[in-house]
């Protein structure tokens, strides 16, 4: 059985001490594959250096809403020549709106469209952080497609109710379920998790946040993307062969990646445009 964390945070302090160890962990629970995304883009130094230390580590680049007071002149310019720079970026992002913890909403809403365009243009898709902004990251989105055409990409962590789900379904996204999913009272990402068709759902562990159950409140990480996929599984009522198999063609499709005959990560390089169409 083989599993794709697509979203993970392994730069971070949390694991200075103890990577190696994490790294067995992950392997031994059957991912093969991680998507490391970027907050800032002074962190793309530190996630190259994990990529090359270990090979199935494949990552993005971009700007966190709640960092978008950062973007000075040159700063979107540096997200796509950073993204041009390695083969191994694979996505934009992690990028999008948070209305949660931020008010500057003109500001996030044009720094989430210069990445959009970054995107589109390097025909890689993109890593969106929606939190408190489901409206308003549809009504952008939409707004987008309209007039630039479609970009493709995934809602990360995804918490927003069945309705919302299916707006960016309805626009071709990918719906990735984290570690709340697992939440005893997370009834409404738990709804959302049984409508995604099988061929747009995810997993990711955001670590080192969220830890699912039975190990929340601890440190997150990639080896617990297994306890995402066995609660998303019984929500769906499907083995968790069924449901590994699913999220890794899904993550392989979206990155435009292929796992080789030694389950090592590879760069598909199809030449095919990696967009999802309108349903």
């Amino acid at each position: 059985m083989q599993l794709i964390d697509t979203h993970v945070h392994i730069n971070f302090e949390a694991f200075s001490n103890d990577l190696a160890e994490i790294a067995e962990r992950w392997r031994a629970s059957g991912v093969v594959c991680l998507i490391h995304s970027c907050v800032t883009p002074q962190e793309f130094g530190s996630i190259q250096r994990l990529a090359d230390r270990f090979d199935e580590l494949f990552f993005a680049v971009g700007l966190h809403p709640l960092d978008a007071h950062e973007c000075g002149a040159t700063t979107i310019v540096e997200i796509e020549q950073l993204a041009l720079s390695d083969s191994r970026v694979v996505a934009i992002g992690e990028t999008g709106l948070d209305f949660y913890k931020a008010e500057n909403f003109e500001l996030q809403h044009k720094v989430f469209e210069a990445q959009l365009k970054i995107a589109q243009k390097l025909k890689k898709p993109v890593i969106i952080h929606c939190r408190d902004a489901a409206a308003q990251m549809r009504e952008q989105l939409q707004t987008f497609w309209d007039k630039n055409g479609p970009v493709s990409g995934v809602m990360h962590c995804w918490g927003g109710t069945p309705e919302e789900t299916q707006w960016f379904l309805d626009l071709g996204f990918y719906i990735s379920f984290s570690g709340t999913v697992t939440f005893k009272k997370a009834t409404q990402i738990q709804d959302s998790a049984c409508i995604v068709p099988s061929d747009r759902i995810l997993i990711e562990t955001d670590c080192p946040f969220l830890a699912p159950v039975p190990k929340r409140g601890k440190r997150n990480e990639p080896a617990y993307v297994r306890q995402v996929a066995e609660q998303v599984a019984k929500l769906r009522g499907e083995s968790l062969e069924t449901l590994a198999r699913e999220t890794t063609e899904n993550a392989c499709r979206l990155f435009n990646l292929t796992l080789a005959a030694n389950h090592k990560p590879q760069l598909a390089y199809s030449g095919q445009e990696n967009f999802a169409v309108l349903s």
